[in-house]
């Protein structure tokens, strides 16, 4: 998230929530696409991280940034911490340890996001060449210990480094080593948020094998394709995981809202301060009852950013996240919308998804969700490996971009998006399991190479 939002209007009620989320509720022929993608910064000498100070450090590189966009830049007490393009287009931001994530910009098409895309890799890369910077697309740093990595200049990574350690094991390595790639999706009603909420839910799976991308720590294997997935399941239960509760009868923006309401807060900002209000539920905070601020009400903008700090698989906003990917190289990035487009957007796709996936219920759900960062495609849930339940969804996304109709100006629909997943299929095995086979062989036991082979 680029920027914590500044509505400070107070809030009075319960319905001002649940107002809040249904405001996002607009007709498909408004739908737009969002993709959002972190890379881990790396020095081109060495393969170092990346510090926040210095001539040739991650301000630097968000001064040049500014200078060569014209964006607005995003401050924090002196620091400049993200630019955002005040046209309405895209947003640049820090992770905890500098990954650099470029929200776009909310597009009709795939193909536009591929332009949008391509457009900010040159542009990073104009800037970041000079300082020495390169950038890498993978779901985890591969060599570096969480000690080496510095943290950038931002308030609520101070708090949230703080509290991780107390409700997980890996808070800390999903703040500091880990980079995703997200997609957000547009809904046209309640009714049609829960029906893709729940498809999603399901079959995060699905795209966290076909992306699942992290399979080294500190320079070795770790026993794992996508150990960013599997970081996930001891980060921080109370706010991530499967959300169960999501398929039950009564589902809408009324039960998400119940729900966030006692999901432990982060902070509150007042100013450009942050109060540590770590632990405590928004619900308290709504009672009046925040012990860190008594008496004092919530405003749309906390409420608004308590929602940023939620990571379930899917995360609803005034949009839905799709939120199972590793961050991957750039070939492959544009492959994360077209996936979810392809399925989500074409009502027809989405229909034959939901019969995939209704007749699972949530302990076969969370079994396949915590088999495959281990186990990938083959990965089981009754009856079926994740291979081909993948095999069917991927036939249903070609089929719903092709009905989509959106051709390029070479007449290609968004289908073609889809082409390094269809690969991956024909190989039967994920990009992990690629480069645990490089490690074995080509690459003799070392990870430098991936500071060449998987960069931007």
């Amino acid at each position: 998230m680029a920027r914590d939002q500044i509505d400070m209007t107070p809030l009075q009620s319960r319905d001002e929530l649940v107002a809040w989320l249904e405001a996002g509720v607009k007709p498909a022929s408004e739908f737009r696409i969002g993709t959002e993608h972190e890379k881990t910064p790396f020095t081109l000498q060495g393969h170092d991280p990346v510090p926040y100070e210095g001539s040739h450090g991650i301000g630097a590189l968000l001064q040049g940034m500014q200078l060569l966009l014209g964006w607005e830049p995003i401050m924090e007490q002196g620091n400049i911490i993200g630019l955002h393009d005040v046209t309405g287009g895209g947003a640049i931001s820090l992770e905890p340890g500098g990954q650099f994530e470029l929200s776009g910009a909310p597009v009709e098409t795939v193909h536009q996001t591929q332009s949008e895309l391509a457009a900010h890799l040159a542009q990073v890369k104009e800037i970041a060449t000079p300082l020495g910077i390169g950038f890498l697309g993978l779901g985890m740093t591969p060599s570096w210990s969480r000690a080496q990595i510095p943290m950038m200049p931002k308030g609520r990574y101070r708090i949230m480094r703080g509290y991780m350690p107390k409700v997980g094991s890996y808070g800390l390595d999903m703040m500091f080593r880990t980079c995703t790639v997200q997609t957000n999706l547009d809904f046209s009603s309640e009714a049609d948020m829960v029906k893709k909420l729940r498809v999603s839910v399901a079959l995060q799976p699905v795209a966290t094998a076909l992306f699942a991308n992290s399979p080294f720590t500190e320079g070795k294997p770790n026993g794992f394709l996508s150990f960013r997935s599997e970081i996930w399941r001891d980060t921080d239960n109370a706010r991530a995981g499967m959300i169960p509760w999501a398929f039950e009868d009564g589902m809408g923006f009324e039960r998400w809202v119940d729900y966030a309401l006692d999901v432990p807060m982060y902070f509150v900002k007042r100013g450009e301060n942050y109060i540590d209000v770590s632990g405590s539920s928004f619900r308290d905070f709504f009672d009046g009852q925040n012990k860190a601020i008594p008496g004092e009400r919530p405003t749309l903008s906390d409420w608004a950013n308590h929602l940023s700090t939620i990571f379930p698989e899917v995360r609803l906003k005034r949009y839905l996240e799709m939120r199972g990917a590793d961050g991957v190289p750039w070939g492959r990035l544009p492959a994360l919308p077209a996936f979810w487009v392809g399925l989500l957007y074409d009502n027809a796709s989405l229909d034959a998804a939901w019969d995939i996936v209704k007749r699972w219920n949530a302990q076969e759900r969370q079994a396949l969700r915590d088999d495959v960062s281990r186990m990938g495609f083959k990965a089981r849930i009754r009856d079926r490996y994740l291979f081909e339940i993948a095999k069917e969804c991927l036939v249903l996304a070609h089929t719903g971009l092709r009905r989509r109709g959106h051709v390029d100006h070479l007449g290609r629909d968004e289908s073609r998006h889809l082409e390094p997943l269809d690969r991956i299929l024909d190989s039967g095995r994920s990009p992990a399991e690629e480069m645990l086979e490089k490690f074995n062989g080509a690459w003799a036991g070392s990870v430098e190479p991936a500071y060449s082979e998987y960069a931007f």
